[in-house]
């Protein structure tokens, strides 16, 4: 387990009976906010987003050990232990993401080095998220996120909210904010200054990126942002796949591990070539930590993804978790003279009015992720998407 500020003695923890569905859903969350975290501190240079990350990176380990005990006891038999080995992976998978995250988080606190041009990519890479301590004075403290009505005025989202040792992820409209309590915002820059000043008291800076000159140290850092964006999306296909039972899903994580292992050769080359043209080539070292890690992230995603890819049934269990939300995700092929084909998508909406988000687009070897997308869908494209399973079955029948 990581600790920070001095080593931490891990916690006793004790078997206690839980649902297998909450700990898969928790789990999901956590690591899909880790990595957000993560890449957030290093973009923003920002040591008390790092250190969130590791405060959050210790939850998985409980969340993890937990989800190990409860399947352990809910294996009776051989055949549910079939079913129980996809679910199993899910949490070794979600654990080796928690460790690269925190890795990604410890460039940031143990100041490994990063050279500017990562800074750089900063407006491309991520909406600007913070965090902030709510003070006694702020005019949100002791209201519901329904009263203050937040994210419909500014655009800005609570994304978690950290309160003493507990989390409370993706809050919902009748959560209270609390004076001490420690917000994770994302939002647009245009209005993140003025909510974190009424949160914290405090003004916010935005870092201004600064223009590298060295053209390879460039081309390094965009294959990170990408590798970065794809390994993101493994995650969430993995999770997907699981989930739904969706062997579809599990062969694009492969197919983006594939394209992140690839990316990561021509990352190396060129901050090897960088580092010939750099006045100190040691600052150059957080780059190759952040390299492995992001690796790290999209291959346990295909561990994730092992037991789907063998055939492996999932567990009623998972089922379960998965009735609890209308939303799925699909693949889809936009086949030749369909509906889609030809179809406009912007910011990641199709025109087609199906209340659908695309992900992504594979077209041959190439990705193309949304809503940074702006394309016109062609025959023969590979569709991320996700929606209600009403919307999802009409996009089903769009593509035929």
């Amino acid at each position: 387990m990581a600790g920070f500020e001095g080593e931490e003695v891990s916690k006793a923890l004790d078997y206690e009976p839980m649902s297998v569905k909450d700990l898969l859903i928790e789990m999901k969350d956590t690591s899909e906010l880790l990595i957000d975290l993560a890449y957030s501190a290093v973009l923003h240079g920002s040591p008390d987003v790092a250190r969130e990350v590791l405060a959050l990176e210790e939850k998985m380990d409980v969340l993890q050990m937990r989800a190990r005990m409860s399947l352990m006891m809910a294996a009776r038999n051989p055949d549910e232990v079939e079913a129980l080995a996809p679910v199993l992976g899910l949490a070794a998978g979600a654990d080796r993401i928690s460790d690269a995250a925190g890795d990604i988080a410890k460039i940031v606190i143990e100041d490994i080095g990063l050279p500017d041009a990562m800074r750089a990519a900063l407006p491309e890479a991520v909406e600007t998220l913070v965090r902030g301590t709510v003070t006694d004075g702020s005019p949100y403290a002791d209201r519901t996120l329904l009263d203050i009505n937040l994210e419909s005025e500014t655009g800005v989202r609570v994304l978690a909210i950290h309160r003493g040792d507990d989390w409370i992820l993706n809050p919902g409209p009748e959560t209270t904010i609390h004076p001490d309590d420690r917000l994770i915002l994302r939002g647009p820059e245009q209005t993140i200054d003025e909510v974190y000043e009424a949160v914290t008291g405090e003004q916010y800076e935005s870092p201004e990126p600064p223009e590298s000159e060295i053209d390879d140290l460039e081309r390094a850092v965009d294959s990170i942002v990408l590798m970065k964006n794809l390994s993101e999306l493994a995650v969430d296909l993995a999770y997907g796949s699981i989930l739904f039972d969706n062997h579809e899903l599990a062969e694009e994580v492969r197919n983006l591990e594939v394209e992140v292992d690839a990316l990561r050769s021509r990352f190396e080359a060129w901050l090897l070539r960088a580092a010939a043209d750099a006045e100190d080539p040691v600052a150059l070292r957080g780059l190759i930590h952040l390299g492995v890690s992001t690796e790290v992230i999209s291959d346990a995603a295909l561990d994730i993804t092992e037991g789907v890819l063998r055939g492996l049934s999932v567990h009623p269990v998972v089922e379960l978790a998965v009735q609890e939300s209308d939303e799925i995700l699909i693949r889809v092929t936009v086949a030749e003279g369909s509906a889609l084909d030809g179809e406009q998508v912007a910011e990641g909406v199709p025109e087609a009015e199906l209340g659908m988000n695309v992900l992504a687009i594979r077209r041959g070897d190439n990705w193309m992720l949304a809503p940074d997308a702006d394309a016109t869908l062609q025959a023969g494209d590979v569709i991320i998407a996700k929606g209600t399973r009403t919307s999802s079955a009409e996009f089903e029948e769009l593509a035929a």
